[in-house]
């Protein structure tokens, strides 16, 4: 706490009611590069002063002052004389001021007041500090060449103010892509909202997304914002788009169109900034075609499509997924450095992971929860997870058996015939196509070429 007052004795008072608080330190400075000097290189928690400072007027000391730090309290010791000149400084920003002489208890009261709203104000700061780093685009893992398509289409919108359309089957990680825009964008100042479309009755959606005057239905007993109004100079992210109802589909498209809305039972337009991020797991354009989505909304939202591919046609980074994970719950849970065995990280890459990257999320959880050791092994696993990927190893095994079980004749076989003859099978299936027949048989096209020459002279 910084105190400057042109009388000493103020400023010894002020020291001798503060003596018996815990944790707090309290500095005092006279002149202005003292006091820029403080504000600059300390945290302050809050000044308490008088405003008189050499050489510069009061209220351009105090918006030197908030120029600095915009949420540093600033308490105002003032006499009778100077009333106009404390209520001018609250308009300026100052938190309160205090008539001199003052007494102790209400000098404490404000400065506890003052030292709350500090402090809540710096825990909202560093929350948002947290948020900003969690939903960066360095945390949406993978290097396969899908994830980092969208990552690059990520980066690109997220410096515009363009609407978002992100398409994917649940669990692909449409709304953390979502936040990283939000966090990325000049809109990171303002808040993010989010509403799932299908987690609410379509009675509700309506009220939840436009707000409602008190009396506008039964059980509206008081004013309500919604989501649009709470979202005004940030984003709102709308996920699973398509389960919005036709009467709703129309009020939206009239805000974006707009950029105004009317409460449930209320007259008054209100303006809104908003910027709209949406995702669905369904096909949208199915739905349009179906006429159970407005054509004329879908292309109001579809401006800047993302898409996010499933995690089977991302296999490449599912290790580095699980490996994530595990670090990630092993810390929250506050074991050891786990690591997993060679035959789980077989197992997770072979599996389908039908509910993609929040169903291996899941199984990396509950793998932490139950390992005693340092190493995750398939026990560890959910039992349906090991059955389907041995189930899928047993059925390609078979194949190939099936496949490669020939009965010798007595007389036996030419191992080279053999070969030739699978050569050109393979040739014929891929209709002359060289690439392709050496795939059909595991052999690079340079190998193929060497066998096809071999026997293209017998």
């Amino acid at each position: 706490m910084l105190i400057t007052d042109d009388e000493e004795r103020t400023i010894r008072n002020i020291k001798v009611i503060f003596d018996e608080l815990e944790n707090i330190e309290i500095v005092k400075a006279q002149d202005l590069t003292s006091i820029v000097d403080f504000v600059e290189r300390e945290k302050l928690h809050l000044i308490i002063t008088d405003l008189r400072v050499p050489k510069m007027g009061r209220l351009e000391f105090l918006k030197q002052i908030k120029s600095m730090d915009t949420e540093l309290p600033v308490i105002v010791v003032t006499g009778d004389d100077s009333i106009e000149t404390a209520v001018e400084s609250m308009k300026e920003g100052a938190f309160d001021y205090i008539v001199r002489p003052f007494e102790g208890e209400s000098l404490s009261v404000a400065v506890d007041k003052a030292l709350k709203m500090r402090s809540l104000a710096m825990e909202n700061r560093y929350l948002r500090k947290e948020l900003e780093s969690h939903y960066n685009f360095g945390n949406i893992i993978g290097n396969s060449p899908k994830i980092l398509e969208v990552l690059l289409l990520a980066g690109d919108v997220s410096r515009t103010d363009s609407t978002v359309f992100i398409c994917g089957e649940s669990g692909t990680g449409k709304e953390l892509v979502a936040r990283a825009i939000h966090f990325n964008s000049l809109r990171k100042g303002g808040p993010l909202i989010s509403i799932n479309c299908a987690a609410l009755p379509e009675t509700l959606l309506e009220s939840e997304l436009f707000g409602f005057e008190k009396g506008a239905f039964t059980g509206a007993e008081q004013c309500k914002k919604g989501r649009f109004e709470l979202a005004n100079s940030g984003t709102l992210f709308l996920d699973e788009i398509s389960e919005m109802n036709p009467i709703v589909q129309a009020k939206v498209l009239r805000l974006i169109e707009e950029r105004e809305l009317e409460r449930l039972g209320g007259s008054e337009t209100i303006k809104v900034d908003v910027r709209i991020i949406c995702a669905s797991n369904k096909n949208l354009e199915e739905y349009v075609k179906n006429g159970q989505f407005r054509e004329d909304l879908y292309y109001r939202l579809n401006v800047f499509p993302i898409e996010m591919p499933p995690l089977r046609e991302r296999p490449e980074d599912v290790l580095q997924l699980a490996r994530s994970f595990v670090s990630q719950f092993s810390e929250k849970m506050g074991k050891l450095s786990l690591r997993m065995s060679k035959n789980v990280e077989n197992l997770l890459i072979s599996s389908k992971w039908d509910g993609n990257v929040r169903e291996l999320r899941n199984c990396i959880e509950r793998a932490v929860i139950l390992c005693k050791g340092d190493i995750i092994t398939e026990d560890h696993l959910p039992v349906s997870l090991v059955k389907e990927s041995i189930s899928s190893c047993g059925h390609s095994k078979d194949k190939s058996c099936q496949m490669m079980n020939i009965d010798l004749p007595p007389e036996g076989i030419s191992i080279d015939e053999l070969e030739k003859h699978l050569v050109l099978q393979a040739l014929k299936k891929s209709k002359n196509n060289k690439t392709k027949a050496a795939k059909l048989l595991g052999l690079s096209r340079g190998t193929f070429r060497y066998r096809l020459e071999k026997y293209a002279n017998n």
